[in-house]
Order: structure tokens, then C-alpha cells, then sequence
């Protein structure tokens, strides 16, 4: 039996025990539904040769050769990762297009005696309603943005504004990535599909009747796009901005990209980077800061150089109303209290 999903939330609200994705792995890998383990019924180079036979030979003799490697390939799925599952296991598959592959797997889950449906129209369907929420719709809630300069503890200020139960967005915890030049995460950035799928999600969980507090990005997070709707709302929408002392932005980018901080050698490689932009000395005085292990005073200089001016420049550009909370430390123990502030500043928009 296939269901028909109508809104992102539906897969939630059937409660299967496992979502399935039978396509190959690059297809996986492109993206899939969140939380869905990858079980291919032909891998990438089965699914290419199926492909060159259908079109090269015949219709008849791609499935045939492709159902031998399906029931292969579900055979070895059936002997190990579902090896474990009980009987009352209720799984849901997917393909491409809620066709043969997904077809061909329940069928063979379901002669075993598990209650298996897929999805109309697979991941095509789940697809098309990520792009209706994100590309084709509003924002579902008035947006206001948390703004500072670099080193302002937005990430973790916007975490705490949450746990006091402020509707918010992390985009760059959906983009796995902290929003600048150095802002790469160990384990690389989700596909441009598989962000929006995260955006599609956490625009399904908002209340329409609050506000949602968003961090201050560029229209790029790391290499994801935001949407061009998001990203109009949010440059069209008031600000509420951290407003703190250079020495401690300084102080806390050292603790923040500690990650980075304890390998120099990419902390070079990403000052490297910079090198089309600014004056060779320049470039070499930041390399020697990282090099002697002088964090905070490379933190200083590049924001003082490269990040704060470019803060400036954009903000200049905008005309949109901007509160500042004012905070003389950015320790860890003067966050929570600074979140206060800003729920306070943010309920009074």
C-alpha cells in the first residue's frame, strides 16, 4: 500500500519504525528523507548498467537482470541490517519515484510477513513539498534577526533565547557551518537539497502567530543558499543586535573555533585564502599570529581588518530598524543574562 504524503509532517504522524531509501547510494547521498537509512536494491554501477541495457537492448531484459540484482541485493539486507527486526517491524521504502525498486522490496518485506507501504510518487513527492515550503511559500513566521559583529556569541546566545522558549532557526546548525571564512565544521556541509529539507522542516514546526529569531547571514551559509523568500525576509526585518567590546569578540572566537585554534596548519591555509584580497605583509603577520599560537590577537586583527568593516559596509546598505543590547563580557557566565536582555529587546517588537 502506497501513502500520499500531503505535508511534511505526515511521516511523523504514522509512526513507521524505520524509513527505508532503496535508491543508490550517490542518490542517498545527494539527498533523502531525514532519518531514513540507506538499504540500495542495485548500487551506482548496477543501476548505470540497468539503465544502459533498457535503452541500449530492451525494456524486458533490464528488468530481468535487474530483478535478479534486486532480489540479491534484498537478500543480503534481509541476512544483515534487518536481520534483528521483530515481527511487528513496520517499515516504510521509498525509490525515486515510488516505482519498481521501492515496489520490488516491499514486496519481498511483505511475503515475509512485516507491515510495509511506501510513498506516492517517493522521494520526487517528499521533494516537491521541501520546495513548496521553502521556494514557493512565505515564511511562515514574522522574521527579526539577531545581529552583532563577528564574535558576538550568536550561535550560543540564540541557543539560550530557545531554551526560554523563543521561536528560533539555527541556520547554520541546519547548514553545518558557523558563517564565515573559517567557519568550516568537521564533516563537511549537507547538500543544498538536504539543507532546504532541514529549512522545509523547521518552517513546518513554527507558530505562525510568533515571531522566529534568526542569526544575521549572508545569503550564503558556508556553500548552502538561503532561499531567496527567507532571504528577503530577513533583510527586510528588524534587528536586534549585540553590541560588545572587540577584546571580547576576540576572547570568544578563541574559545568558540577552538577546533581550529588547536590546528594551525588549516588556520594558515585558510588565512592563505585571503591572500587575493589584501597586501602580502598582511598576510604574512597573520600567518606568523597563527604560527607563535596567538589566537586572540589574530581574532583582534582580522576583525579588525577584514570582518568589522565589511559589518559596516553591509549595514549601510540596509534600512531596516536595529535595537542594540549592550554587554561589556561575552564569558560564559555573562551569556545567559545577555540572552535575558535580548528575549526582552525581541518581545518588544
Amino acid at each position: 500500500m502506497a501513502i500520499t504524503l500531503t505535508s511534511l509532517s505526515d511521516l511523523a504522524a504514522h509512526g513507521f519504525d524505520d524509513i527505508i531509501d532503496v535508491r543508490a547510494p550517490a542518490e542517498y547521498a545527494e539527498d533523502h528523507i531525514p532519518g531514513a537509512i540507506s538499504l540500495p536494491v542495485l548500487d551506482d554501477e548496477e543501476r548505470a548498467r540497468v539503465g544502459t541495457i533498457y535503452k541500449q537492448v530492451s525494456p524486458f531484459d533490464a528488468r530481468k537482470i535487474g530483478g535478479a540484482l534486486v532480489a540479491k541485493n534484498a537478500a543480503a539486507h534481509l541476512m544483515g541490517p534487518l536481520a534483528d527486526r521483530p515481527g511487528g517491524w513496520r517499515p516504510l521504502v521509498y525509490c525515486w519515484r515510488g516505482g519498481q525498486r521501492s515496489g520490488s522490496f516491499a514486496t519481498i518485506l511483505s511475503q515475509v510477513g512485516w507491515r510495509v507501504e511506501t510513498i506516492a510518487g517517493g522521494y520526487k513527492a517528499w521533494r516537491h513539498l521541501v520546495v513548496d515550503a521553502v521556494y514557493d511559500r512565505p515564511v511562515p513566521s514574522r522574521v527579526i534577526v539577531l545581529d552583532g559583529n563577528t564574535g558576538s556569541a550568536k550561535t550560543e546566545v540564540l541557543a539560550l533565547l530557545a531554551a526560554q522558549g523563543v521561536q528560533v532557526i539555527d541556520l547554520e546548525g541546519i547548514a553545518r557551518h558557523r558563517g564565515s571564512l573559517f567557519g568550516a565544521m568537521p564533516g563537511g556541509q549537507p547538500s543544498q537539497k538536504t539543507f532546504e529539507a532541514g529549512l522545509a522542516l523547521a518552517f513546518a514546526g513554527l507558530d505562525p502567530a510568533r515571531p522566529v529569531v534568526v542569526e544575521a547571514e549572508s545569503s550564503k551559509v558556508g556553500n548552502c543558499r538561503l532561499p531567496p523568500r527567507l532571504w528577503r525576509a530577513m533583510v527586510e526585518a528588524p534587528r536586534v543586535a549585540i553590541a560588545a567590546p572587540r577584546e571580547e569578540r576576540a576572547a570568544y572566537l578563541t574559545r568558540a573555533y577552538a577546533d581550529l585554534v588547536a590546528d594551525p596548519v588549516r588556520l594558515v591555509e585558510v588565512i592563505e585564502r585571503m591572500r587575493p584580497m589584501y597586501a602580502a605583509e598582511v598576510i604574512t603577520e597573520w600567518r606568523a599570529l597563527a604560527e607563535a599560537g596567538q589566537m586572540q590577537a589574530l581574532a583582534d586583527a582580522l576583525m579588525e581588518r577584514h570582518y568589522d568593516p565589511r559589518y559596516a559596509k553591509h549595514r549601510a546598505r540596509m534600512a531596516v530598524p536595529v535595537t542594540e543590547v549592550a554587554v561589556a563580557s561575552l564569558a560564559p557566565a555573562a551569556l545567559p543574562a545577555l540572552a535575558d536582555d535580548l528575549a526582552g529587546a525581541i518581545a518588544g517588537l
